[in-house]
C-alpha cells in the first residue's frame, strides 16, 4: 500500500503542477492533501473488501454470443467447443428474444439448447442474461414483430417465463443476470428505462426460480452506488481499459483506473447495500478505431488495443481487483485471431490463465 500510495502522490502532484500552475503554493499543497487523503480511504475500503473476499475462489469466465462469433466468421458451436478445451468452466450467455421467438407465440431454443448441453456435458457454470437490453450491439434485442410503441411488456414477461421455466433445472445453471446495464441512456437501441419494468421483471424471477442468485449490471461503471429497487443477491460492473475516443482526441484513450479502485467500488457497495460485486465485462478484445468491425481492421491495428501482452494484463488486473468473479469480454476475438489471422497470441495468454485459475 505504501508504494501505491506513494506512486499516485506523485502523480496527482505531477497533475497539479500541470493543470494549476498559478496557484499558490500553500493551495497546492491543501488539494495534493485533500487529494492524498481521498486516495488513501479508497484504497482501505478496497482493501477492506478484499479481505472480506479473501476465503472465496479467484473464477474466471467469459460471455459467449454465437451471433458474434458467426460474425467473425466462426463455427459458433466449434468456438464454444474450443473455450471448453482451454478449461472456460464458466459462461455468461445470452437469450436474445428476438431470436429464441422469431414469431409471436412460436419458440426456437434450439441455439440456447446446445450451448446448455455442452456446459453440462463439461460440468461447466453458465450465468443466463435475461430481460429485452443483453450484451452486444444493438443491445435491446427486440423481434420486428414487437410494437415497441404499443403495450409490448407483457410479451416480454411471457418470453421470459418460457425461457425460464426451459433452463431452470439445467445442472449447468447457476445464476441469472437481468437485463444488461438497464439505466445505460447513451449506448444501444434502446427507449424503455423504466424501473417498474425492472422491478417487475426482477419479482418475475425470483416468483419462477426463488432458490437461484440474480445479478444485475450497474449501469454507471466508474463512478457512484447502485441505488433504488430491485437489490439484487449481487451486482455486476463492466470494466473497458483501451478504447478508440471517437468523440474528442479521435485517437486510443488508456482508462486511468487502477484495479483496486473496482474493488473500492464494491467495497462501497457493500458498505450501502449489503451486496457483492462482479466484473461482468473486463475488455479483452481489441477496440477498433470509427466503430469499424474487428474483422474489416489489420492486426497491426488491432494490435494497438490488443495484444498478448495487454490480455496478460487485463487478467492481471482482474485479480489486482479483488472481486472473485471476473468474466472476459471476447473469447469469441480470442479463437477468430487463432483461426482466421493465423495468431494464437492471445489464444496462448487464454489457455495458460484459463488452466491456472478455471
Amino acid at each position: 500500500m505504501r508504494h501505491t500510495l506513494h506512486y499516485y502522490t506523485q502523480v496527482l502532484w505531477r497533475l497539479l503542477r500541470l493543470v494549476l500552475p498559478r496557484l499558490s503554493k500553500r493551495l497546492a499543497l491543501g488539494l495534493l492533501a485533500a487529494l492524498l487523503l481521498a486516495t488513501t480511504v479508497m484504497y482501505s475500503i478496497s482493501a477492506w473488501y478484499a479481505h472480506t473476499q479473501a476465503n472465496k475462489p479467484l473464477v474466471y469466465g467469459v460471455s459467449f454470443i454465437p451471433a458474434y462469433a458467426e460474425s467473425l466468421g466462426l463455427n459458433a458451436q466449434e468456438t464454444m467447443d474450443a473455450l471448453l478445451d482451454i478449461n472456460v468452466r464458466h459462461f455468461r450467455l445470452v437469450s436474445y428474444w428476438n431470436q429464441l421467438e422469431p414469431a409471436p407465440g412460436q419458440y426456437d431454443f434450439s441455439l440456447l439448447d446446445w450451448q446448455f448441453a455442452k456446459a453440462e456435458k463439461a460440468g461447466a457454470h453458465i450465468t443466463l442474461t435475461l430481460g429485452l437490453r443483453q450484451p452486444r450491439w444493438p443491445e435491446c434485442h427486440a423481434p420486428e414483430w414487437v410494437n415497441m410503441q404499443g403495450h409490448w411488456q407483457p410479451q416480454l414477461y411471457d418470453f421470459m417465463t418460457k425461457v425460464i421455466e426451459r433452463y431452470k433445472d439445467s445442472p449447468a445453471l447457476a445464476d441469472y443476470q437481468l437485463e444488461n446495464e438497464y439505466f445505460l441512456r447513451g449506448f444501444g437501441n434502446c427507449t424503455d428505462f423504466s424501473r417498474s419494468r425492472l422491478l417487475a421483471e426482477y419479482n418475475l424471477v425470483r416468483r419462477l426460480d426463488p432458490g437461484r442468485s440474480i445479478v444485475i449490471a450497474r449501469s454507471n461503471n466508474a463512478l457512484g452506488t447502485p441505488i433504488g429497487q430491485p437489490t439484487p443477491d449481487e451486482f455486476s460492473v463492466s470494466v473497458y481499459k483501451r478504447v478508440w475516443d471517437a468523440g474528442v482526441t479521435h485517437r486510443y484513450l488508456e482508462y486511468p483506473f487502477p484495479a483496486w479502485y473496482y474493488g473500492f467500488l464494491a467495497g462501497v457497495q457493500k458498505l450501502t447495500r449489503g451486496k457483492p460485486m462482479r466484473i461482468a465485462e473486463l475488455q479483452a478484445e481489441a477496440w477498433p478505431p470509427h466503430g469499424q468491425p474487428i474483422a474489416e481492421v489489420s492486426l497491426t491495428e488491432q494490435n494497438k488495443s490488443m495484444n498478448a501482452a495487454r490480455l496478460k494484463a487485463r487478467f492481471d488486473y482482474g485479480r489486482g481487483s479483488g472481486l472473485k468473479r471476473v468474466d472476459l469480454w471476447g473469447g469469441e476475438y480470442w479463437y477468430y485471431r487463432l483461426v482466421k489471422l493465423q495468431d494464437p497470441s492471445l489464444w496462448n495468454v487464454a489457455k495458460q490463465e484459463f488452466s491456472a485459475n478455471p
